[in-house]
């Protein structure tokens, strides 16, 4: 006796993004055939988008400064910049050797994402930047921090106006371009930022 059994099973669980997960078995007059067909919801997709629109670090993140100071812990030397970069902190250190690594820090976590050794040679000017200085990369990212959240900080090498270049982010999203010096840990107005106006005491 043959027997033509249709059996249909579908299942809804409502998941944290709501995903649906959908089941059909079929059982013909002479064979079996069983397809199972599966459809997740996007929340993996969404989430990525997420950790993907924050550029900057949010309150209570990794600072720069405490980026710096991670990179210092795994690789140590002097470090020249720090930038929050495609989703990640990037950190340049000149190590012993005259050897130059970039060192990336997760900015939620603080933790090592990676590293690698680069081709630089400019060791010697940058340590004749830095030959009397007095403040480190990490300092003047903490000093900066007074104008806003610090998403960059870089040895300004060139001249008699060497200094450490910050970049600021305000709330509103306003960035501005600072000054550290290298002996007191001042902070002024970039000269050459655009957005220069007398606002910088606020």
């Amino acid at each position: 006796m043959k027997r033509n059994i249709v059996i249909a099973v579908v299942t809804a669980a409502a998941l944290v993004g709501g995903g649906t997960a959908t089941a059909l078995a079929v059982a013909g007059d002479d064979d079996d055939t069983t397809s199972v067909t599966r459809t997740d919801d996007d929340r993996d997709d969404a989430r990525d988008d997420d950790r993907d629109g924050a550029a900057a670090p949010a309150a209570g993140k990794v600072t720069a400064a405490e980026a710096i100071a991670a990179a210092l812990d795994h690789t140590p030397g002097t470090a020249v910049s720090a930038e929050l970069d495609d989703g990640s902190w990037e950190i340049d250190v000149l190590a012993e050797g005259d050897t130059w690594h970039t060192v990336r820090i997760a900015p939620d976590s603080g933790k090592v994402l990676g590293a690698q050794q680069d081709d630089e040679d400019d060791a010697a000017e940058v340590r004749a930047a830095l030959k009397n200085a007095k403040v480190t990369a990490e300092q003047a990212a903490k000093t900066a921090e007074s104008k806003g959240t610090v998403v960059s900080v870089d040895l300004d090498d060139d001249g008699d106006d060497r200094a450490w270049e910050t970049e600021t982010r305000a709330s509103g999203g306003d960035e501005r371009d600072w000054k550290v010096d290298l002996r007191s840990a001042t902070v002024t107005a970039d000269r050459d930022d655009d957005s220069d106006d007398d606002s910088d005491d606020d």
